[in-house]
This record gives C-alpha cells, structure tokens and sequence, in this order.
C-alpha cells in the first residue's frame, strides 16, 4: 500500500547485497552482491529475477505486514511495496520508490498471456481513485510472490485462485532489464553505478573532504563524476548547472544533472540530483545519499532544468 510514511533514515539502511537464509535460525544473511546485468541477455535477466524470488521466499514467515512502518531489519516490517522495494534494492535493482503508483510507471507494458519472471503485478480493489493498491511479483507458473495483508503475510499465490486476482488485476509492468545496466556499460551506467556504489559509505557534509568521503551535495556529485572519468570541475551548485547543454526532461538519460530550487518558479538551484533513469534519481542531501523518483509532486514542482555534461 503506498500511503503511508517511509523516513529516510530507514530507506538508506537498505544494502545491495543478495538475501540468503542461515539454516536453522530465523536471520537472512548478506551474501556476495549479485551482479548487475553482466550480459543484457536473456539469461541475465532470468538470473536476476531468480535472486529476486530466491530473496522475497526467504523472508516467508520471517515478516510482517505494516502499511505504516518500515523496518528492513529482523523483525521485518513492510507494506507489499516496501516488501518489493526492499527485495529489490537487495539485489542491487533500485525501484526508488515504495509507491505503487511510481512503480507502475517504471519499465515497460507488458500482456498478461507474456508475463515473465521478475514482472510487477498490480491490482485495485478500491472503488474510487485510479491508483492500484496492491502489488506483487511474478515468479512463474501463473503464480506471484507478495505481502498480502496482515493475515497472510508474505505469501505465494496463484493468480486464478481467487477472485480478488482475476477481478482486480489491473496491469503488470516488466522492470527487468530496463532498470539494469546496459552491456557494455554506458558512461552513463558508470557514473549512476559510482554513485550508487557511494550511496552508504559518504557523508553529506557543508565541507568537501575526500579522504573521510564527506562531502557537500555538488561536491559528492563532482566527485562521482570525476571519478567516472568526467571532470565538472567545479563544487558550486550555480556553476554546474551552467555546465553541459540543456535537455529536456523527456530526454533525460542516465548520468544528467537534474537541478531543482526550494522556492517554486525560481531558476536558484538548492539542489542537485543524478538522474539514474527509469524516473529515477540519485540525491545528496542532509539525509545521505537516497533514491526517489521525478515522478513525486515536491519534483514535478522543483525542476528547474537538467545538463548533459559528458
């Protein structure tokens, strides 16, 4: 369910390791951090998702269902959106966001009768509003992986076994391989892959000080870029926005600089952003470093234009 509140200070507890299970006990375990769309095939894609399902089966009675709290450690806690948000990023796939509505804006279309594993599934059982509310993942075999509610849980379902899934059914949206890096890499995969690689190890300082990783928000972005092989040469926020040439938030491709103000209509940026495509955006502030996507309204009213500096 996606009305609720999600604090950043959780969301940046999120790893990007696979999920496995210790034998005998209760607690997941970090394994080796799967790899990122090594191939752009076929089998890449089938691999990622198997991490996916293998990740969200592991946590089948392990977790709980809450539309209000978020905790990604044992005791997990997650609404059926943090559940796949969480599973996810887990597996080094960032959605960005734990909003259904978000989501279903992400990847591509896809026909039910060519569902694949990995694909998003969505449904509506409220009479009012154009929002889905519920998602889940498909695994195969007619068959989806979800936090269902507070009953449930965590649970495997068919598709056809009730009627909530067949009447309510509103689309699915294949995110895989849109959201994975492109084979070979773009410049562009490499600076957003940089900067995820950063995401929990800087600190989003007022100085810039690269032995201790502490940085302010331009300088954090400097220095992904820098170290990506671009050089902005400059840490001042006014200054990189006039870097680069303009483009239009309908061609906005991974690795773009996204500016946004904190004063509606004006052109004084307060903030810089990474755009990780796919809608998505990578954000140094005073929280961290975090993930949202441009589709949210604080955005949509912010934006003050993008640059392509490489």
């Amino acid at each position: 369910m996606n009305k609720y509140f999600l604090k950043t200070t959780l969301a940046l507890t999120i790893g990007f390791s696979s999920l496995g299970m210790l034998p005998g006990t209760s607690q997941p375990i970090e394994v080796e951090a799967a790899t990122t769309n090594t191939q752009n095939n076929n089998q890449a894609v089938a691999a990622k998702a198997d991490q996916l399902i293998q990740t969200g089966k592991s946590l089948i009675g392990k977790s709980t269902y809450s539309n209000t709290v978020y905790k990604p450690t044992a005791p997990y806690k997650f609404s059926c959106a943090t559940f796949l948000m969480y599973i996810f990023e887990k597996n080094g796939v960032d959605l960005a966001t734990y909003n259904e509505n978000y989501m279903i804006q992400q990847g591509t279309y896809v026909t039910r009768n060519q569902l694949q594993k990995g694909d998003l599934l969505f449904f509506k059982s409220k009479k009012t509003g154009t929002d889905p509310d519920h998602v889940g993942m498909y695994i195969g075999n007619n068959k989806m992986i979800h936090m269902a509610d507070s009953k449930q849980n965590i649970v495997i379902s068919d598709l056809n076994s009730k009627p909530y899934y067949t009447e309510n059914y509103v689309s699915a949206r294949r995110v895989l391989p849109t959201l994975m890096s492109a084979n070979p890499a773009t410049k562009g995969d490499k600076i957003v892959q940089n900067a995820y690689d950063l995401k929990n190890k800087v600190k989003i300082s007022t100085t810039n000080n690269e032995k201790y990783l502490r940085f302010t928000a331009p300088g954090f972005v400097e220095y992904v870029y820098q170290k990506s092989g671009v050089n902005l040469g400059t840490t001042n926020l006014k200054a990189q926005m006039n870097l680069g040439k303009t483009v239009s938030r309908a061609n906005l491709k991974k690795g773009d600089l996204v500016f946004f103000n904190s004063v509606k209509g004006s052109k004084t940026p307060s903030l810089v952003a990474i755009y990780a495509g796919n809608h998505r955006l990578i954000i140094p502030n005073s929280d961290g470093v975090i993930t949202r996507v441009l589709l949210v309204d604080y955005y949509n009213e912010h934006y003050i234009t993008a640059k392509r500096v490489f």
